[in-house]
C-alpha cells in the first residue's frame, strides 16, 4: 500500500461520509458508515507494507512511543482531503490503524440537536461540565460545538489540552489556544498561570487527569472534558472509584461542589441517518447532597423529575 492508496482510501471515507476507516494487517480495508462496517473490494493489506506506510506518518518520538506502548494517538491532515484522528496499534496479526474522520466544519449546537440547557451551561463561571459516552458516540463533536458556541458568543480566553488535537478553532470573539499534550496533570499548574477563563481537556483517562480537572474547577475556572462512560451515574462512580478508598469521601465532597453537569450521549440510526440522543444531569443542591453522601443510585429519580432544571433521561423509544 502506497501513500497514494492511503490517501485514496481516506478520500473515499470522506466522500462516503464514513465515521472511521479501518486498516488491519492481513485484512481488506473497511469503513464504518451509519454505524455499520463495510468491507471494500480491494486486496488484503500486508502487515509489512502497512507498517512501513503507517510509520511514515510518525516522527521519531512517536515511533518510539508506539514501539514502547503498543499504540499511539495522532492527528493526520493530508492536504485537500481532511483531518483525521488516528490510533495506530499492534494486534495479533501485526499493525493496524483506525482513522476517525473529523469534520472540517464544527457543527452548531442546533445542528446536532443538543438539549436546550447546553448553551446555558457555557455561561457558568466555574465548575466541571462532562460530556460522556462510548467510543464513537460523538463526544468530541458535542464538546467542540460547546467550545465553538462560546467562541462566537463570548469574549473568553480558552485553553485546550488535547491528545491529539482534533477540531481546529478559528478565533472569533474568544481567544482559543490549543495545546497537544498527553499528560494533563503535569500541565495544569502552568495552565493556571496563563490566565484562562475556560479549560477544555480531552478525555479523562486516569486519576491524574481527573484530579487535574477537579483542581482547575476548584480554582475558579470552567472546565469542559470528556469521559468514557455510558451514563451520568456511572460517570460519578467512575470519578470516585479511580481514587484510593481512603480518598473517596474527600473526592465526593470535591465533586459535589465542582460538578455542574454531565451530558451523556449515544448515536442511533434512524432512517439511515445517524443522530445523537442525550441524557442530562444538572448538579442541583439535591443531587449534590446525594453525591456527597455516596447515594448515587438515588440520582436517577431526581433526573426523571428534574425537567425544570434541564435534566432528561434517554427514552427507550429513542434507542
Amino acid at each position: 500500500m502506497s501513500k497514494l492508496i492511503l490517501h485514496s482510501l481516506l478520500s473515499l471515507s470522506v466522500t462516503q461520509k464514513a465515521s472511521d476507516l479501518h486498516l488491519s494487517s492481513g485484512e481488506v480495508p473497511c469503513m464504518r458508515i451509519n454505524g455499520q462496517l463495510q468491507f471494500l473490494s480491494v486486496s488484503q493489506l500486508s502487515a509489512q507494507v502497512l507498517e512501513i506506510e503507517l510509520f511514515k506518518l510518525l516522527n521519531d518520538s512517536q515511533k518510539n512511543r508506539l514501539q514502547q506502548n503498543g499504540q499511539i494517538d495522532i492527528a493526520y491532515h493530508p492536504a485537500k482531503i481532511g483531518r483525521f484522528r488516528v490510533n495506530i496499534f499492534y494486534q495479533m496479526r501485526g499493525i493496524s490503524a483506525v482513522f476517525r474522520v473529523i469534520n472540517h466544519q464544527i457543527p452548531s449546537l442546533q445542528e446536532i440537536k443538543a438539549p436546550k440547557i447546553l448553551p446555558e451551561l457555557t455561561q457558568t463561571q466555574s465548575g466541571i461540565v462532562l460530556v460522556t459516552g462510548a467510543t464513537g458516540s460523538g463526544k468530541s463533536t458535542t464538546l467542540a460545538s460547546l467550545i465553538q458556541y462560546i467562541n462566537i458568543t463570548a469574549t473568553k480566553h480558552i485553553i485546550t489540552l488535547e491528545d491529539p488535537i482534533e477540531f481546529i478553532y478559528q478565533n472569533n470573539k474568544s481567544l482559543i489556544q490549543q495545546r497537544e499534550i498527553s499528560d494533563f496533570g503535569s500541565a495544569i499548574d502552568s495552565i493556571l498561570r496563563q490566565d484562562p477563563d475556560i479549560i477544555m481537556l480531552g478525555e479523562l483517562r486516569h486519576k491524574q487527569s481527573i484530579q487535574a480537572a477537579l483542581t482547575a474547577a476548584e480554582t475558579g475556572h470552567l472546565v469542559f472534558a470528556t469521559l468514557h462512560t455510558s451514563s451520568a451515574i456511572k460517570s460519578i462512580n467512575r470519578i470516585i472509584d479511580v481514587f484510593e478508598n481512603h480518598s473517596h469521601n474527600f473526592i465526593r465532597a470535591q465533586l459535589s461542589t465542582s460538578l455542574k453537569a454531565i451530558i451523556t450521549q449515544k448515536l442511533v440510526t434512524n432512517n439511515r441517518q445517524r443522530k445523537a440522543i442525550f441524557e442530562v444531569l444538572i448538579n442541583t443542591p439535591a443531587v449534590s447532597n446525594l453525591i456527597n453522601e455516596g447515594k448515587t443510585k438515588q440520582i436517577l429519580s431526581l433526573m426523571q423529575t428534574g425537567q425544570q432544571y434541564g435534566m432528561q433521561i434517554m427514552q427507550s423509544d429513542d434507542l
